[in-house]
């Protein structure tokens, strides 16, 4: 299995919400989360992040689960990160990110993590 370091941006305490089940399912399949939330503590036992440029990791992939506004003001940390890939899941779009994203080389996907997880596209 390839393990990547995985920020999921916009990560929830709360179990129901996408992007806590993102964490717990990247862990399940063994690999390396890094999760961002500016009140939250640690999710699934994971370090909680309160802003991106506190992690030092190489990040191979970015996972997006906040809306175009909070995003848009993210772009300069999330581009100074270099991640090699950023999912976009639904509702997460951003023409702009996207566009910063496909000139700097990195790899902009438009997809549902959860998805990608179970069908083994990520």
């Amino acid at each position: 299995m390839n393990q990547q370091h995985v920020v999921v941006l916009g990560a929830s305490p709360k179990e129901k919400r996408y992007s806590n089940q993102a964490v717990r399912e990247l862990l399940a399949h063994g690999h390396h989360v890094y999760p961002v939330h500016p009140l939250t503590a640690e999710i699934h036992g994971q370090k909680c992040y309160k802003h991106l440029d506190e992690i030092t990791q190489k990040i191979d992939t970015l996972t997006l689960y906040v809306g175009k506004d909070r995003s848009t003001q993210l772009i300069d940390s999330i581009l100074s990160m270099k991640p090699k890939r950023i999912i976009m899941n639904p509702g997460a779009e951003n023409e702009l990110l996207e566009a910063k994203a496909t000139e700097n080389g990195i790899e902009v996907v438009i997809g549902c993590t959860l998805v990608m997880l179970r069908t083994g596209q990520f």
